[in-house]
């Protein structure tokens, strides 16, 4: 199963979660999982949203697991493994302003911990994009930043800031670059995300801003900050490597300047008194 996910170029993150699920099968059975049948991996699914009440996430994830496992690497039959989809509120995260994202990078703590989360905000980065950059991803030339194998291993480009850059080579002057942009203390590999996340709640309740949401808030901030800004929604699409243009219309939502532009009933011009 791990040589058929690795030929399918399934991340790293992907092997862990689904050999996760899998082994969960087969405890519960206590049998190999191509020993039982296609009920009783339903049965498990109803087991897992029944009776330990995990979240549907998790549940689907086990799903997907299954249909991997069973349909690539076994061979069999298509069964149709589902977990049904739980009917949710549909929240839409907290939004930080520029000048709340201003307050966040002045009460940094350390001039790195500035640095990966201006990156962050500046290129619109996830947080597993961010952790993975090299130096040779940024292009002063070009004034570009590489995103290698992004989400569904998919490379693009997006604008480099060029304070950002301006910050970068100061930075360097008494810290010259190394390989990783944001390396671990041995510098042979790059941080961890949870090492990011963590730098991102630190500096945010140091800075006394209360809003809900972690360092992917940047990433929500950069799309919103644009819009609000004017660009057109196709270029925010790429910009973000949305797949989907619908992934990015829903930053329409979160934009502050259209929503605030768009007058309240009362407040229109009165009709002509009869």
């Amino acid at each position: 199963m791990i040589r058929d996910m690795t030929v399918r170029g399934l991340s790293p993150r992907t092997h862990e979660a689904y050999i996760r699920q899998v082994v969960g099968l087969a405890r519960h059975y206590r049998r190999p999982p191509d020993q039982l049948s296609a009920d009783e991996v339903q049965a498990y699914l109803a087991h897992l949203v029944q009776a330990r009440k995990r979240a549907w996430s998790t549940c689907a994830q086990a799903a997907h697991a299954f249909r991997f496992l069973y349909h690539v690497t076994l061979g069999q039959e298509r069964a149709q493994f589902h977990v049904p989809a739980p009917r949710q509120p549909q929240k839409l995260p907290e939004i930080l302003s520029r000048e709340e994202v201003w307050r966040v990078l002045n009460a940094c703590a350390r001039v790195r911990d500035r640095l990966l989360l201006a990156t962050t905000y500046a290129a619109g980065l996830r947080v597993s994009g961010v952790v993975h950059l090299k130096v040779s991803d940024l292009d002063a030339d070009r004034m570009t930043v590489r995103i290698a194998q992004g989400k569904g291993g998919i490379d693009r480009y997006v604008p480099l800031s060029p304070r950002l850059l301006t910050e970068w080579r100061v930075f360097w002057q008494s810290s010259p670059p190394r390989h990783w942009l944001f390396p671990n203390r041995a510098g042979t590999r790059p941080i961890e995300i949870t090492v990011a996340q963590k730098v991102y709640t630190l500096t945010k309740l140091r800075a006394g801003i209360r809003k809900q949401g972690g360092i992917h808030a940047l990433r929500h901030a950069f799309a919103t900050h644009l819009l609000e800004a004017g660009r057109d929604v196709h270029t925010v699409q790429r910009l973000l490597g949305h797949r989907y243009v619908t992934s990015t219309v829903r930053y329409f939502h979160l934009s502050q300047g259209r929503v605030l532009a768009t007058p309240s009933p009362l407040d229109l011009p009165e009709p002509p008194a009869a």
